[in-house]
């Protein structure tokens, strides 16, 4: 892996520490790997708040909240979905942003409808805003989980700039 996240996860620290905020994270597909970027970086126990692997649906609900009728209705591979995970964990810590991330990895598990290498991100602000996207990324299952981690960190950089 290139420096390239490690610098995102720098840089996304500065700016927490700088408003004195924290983070938490809720990951599926990506499994810790956002965690795992923030974590590398010294000090981030300052602005690193918690993070919660859900890659089950039953974990989604019982760490995060997430709705059986969200899954149900929409899949755990959802705006939906993803929003409720992320509201969910600025709920269940002491974070102040969350960012939270469903996908599907590979190599096998896509649909015409939801294809290998669908990931959705949702980012979201204590009491004051909830983002969601997807992106479709290329490459093996190992390609997708880091590129979704990266689009995590920058997505949480954009949106605190923005």
């Amino acid at each position: 892996m290139s420096h390239a996240p490690l610098t995102l996860a720098i840089q996304l620290g500065q700016a927490l520490s700088n408003r004195r905020q924290r983070l938490a994270t809720a990951e599926s597909c990506t499994g810790g790997w956002i965690a795992k970027l923030i974590t590398d970086v010294p000090g981030s126990s300052t602005w690193f708040e918690r993070g919660f692997v859900t890659y089950s649906n039953t974990a989604k609900q019982e760490m995060l909240g997430v709705r059986d009728t969200t899954l149900a209705t929409h899949g755990a591979v959802s705006a939906t979905t993803v929003e409720e995970m992320a509201l969910g964990a600025l709920a269940h810590s002491y974070a102040d942003l969350a960012v939270a991330v469903s996908g599907i990895a590979g190599p096998d598990g896509g649909s015409p409808d939801k294809p290998v290498g669908l990931v959705w991100l949702g980012w979201a602000f204590k009491d004051e805003w909830v983002h969601c996207h997807h992106r479709i990324f290329t490459g093996d299952r190992e390609a997708v989980r880091q590129q979704a981690a990266i689009a995590a960190l920058q997505g949480l950089l954009d949106r605190m700039d923005g």
